[in-house]
């Protein structure tokens, strides 16, 4: 039962996510913003809905070590696995103008979380100035890419995103799935983490952070099987910002958080590694090619199989 249910709770991430994002972006490109902008934002906030909603129930039954892996975890899956599937299946050309800014966004978030996390506990007011950090970069960024209606082209019209409010209901109803996603994902993966003899730090960074990811996984690869590799790209990076700011910023706030030694020690710098790879791959080719994509999925498999193997 325990595997059925984290099934379900992952089909219902992926549902959940795409009625989310389908949603989402529909809004977005009715209120005129551009593709980038809305794959960093809304579509990138969106599908980090699941890390919300998990690391909030992580933390509220008390495994912190679930709460923050999840976190962390999605980062290098989103970076290392979703960008790497993303560019096998097309390479992906980066703006690097339009990276400088959301580039560093990313970087002082990154730098903000290994600071938080090796202080060893996250307590409400770091969580505070982490949503006032993620407020302000948001306002930054819709004051600095705002476009006009025409200029959007996003296909996401169609019969259940005709109009504005079914939308909205498409968004919220997406939320909805994923709440009850998450909360079937959390308890089958605490639960199999003690038949499997893993702790619940490993389950975070890996069986919880690739299943929330799931919905940044789809999202990319259709926007890449779309040549939309500013959506595909932005998706990844928004999402990756939020995780650190919105995320642990949020749960923070609502539960102090207790930072596991593993992650502290080896987990974080890891991720790092990845946000630092990502931003010298884009500086200096200004594309995310396959043989990128290849390294960054090898690159995966081995710190997947690292974990693994020290259970």
């Amino acid at each position: 039962m325990d595997y059925l249910q984290l099934i379900l709770g992952f089909a219902l991430l992926v549902a959940g996510g795409e009625a989310l994002v389908r949603g989402a972006v529909a809004v977005a490109s009715k209120f005129g913003v551009s593709p980038l902008l809305i794959g960093l934002t809304l579509v990138g906030f969106g599908t980090s809905t699941p890390e919300l909603v998990t690391s909030l129930q992580a933390a509220w039954s008390g495994f912190p070590g679930i709460a923050v892996g999840n976190v962390v975890g999605s980062n290098l899956a989103n970076i290392l696995l979703i960008l790497g599937v993303a560019a096998v299946i097309a390479p992906m050309s980066i703006d690097p103008v339009a990276f400088r800014r959301d580039g560093m966004a990313l970087l002082v978030a990154t730098g903000m979380a290994v600071a938080l996390i090796l202080f060893g506990t996250l307590e409400r007011w770091m969580g505070g100035l982490l949503v006032l950090v993620l407020a302000a970069y948001i306002w930054v960024a819709y004051r600095t890419d705002v476009v006009s209606p025409e200029l959007v082209d996003v296909d996401v019209d169609g019969p259940l995103t005709s109009s504005i409010w079914t939308a909205i209901a498409l968004a919220l109803g997406g939320i909805a799935v994923t709440v009850l996603g998450a909360r079937l994902t959390v308890d089958a993966a605490v639960t199999l983490a003690l038949l499997w003899g893993m702790s619940e730090t490993v389950v975070g960074l890996t069986v919880v952070a690739i299943g929330t990811s799931l919905p940044e996984l789809v999202t990319s690869v259709m926007a890449a099987l779309r040549r939309e590799s500013g959506l595909a790209f932005g998706n990844v990076v928004g999402s990756n910002i939020y995780n650190i700011l919105g995320i642990m910023g949020v749960t923070a706030l609502v539960h102090p958080i207790p930072i596991p030694q593993q992650i502290a020690q080896f987990d974080v710098w890891v991720m790092v590694a990845a946000t630092l790879a990502l931003s010298v791959v884009v500086v200096a080719w200004r594309q995310i090619g396959r043989v990128t994509g290849v390294v960054f999925l090898g690159a995966y498999a081995a710190y997947t199989a690292w974990l693994v193997a020290g259970i």
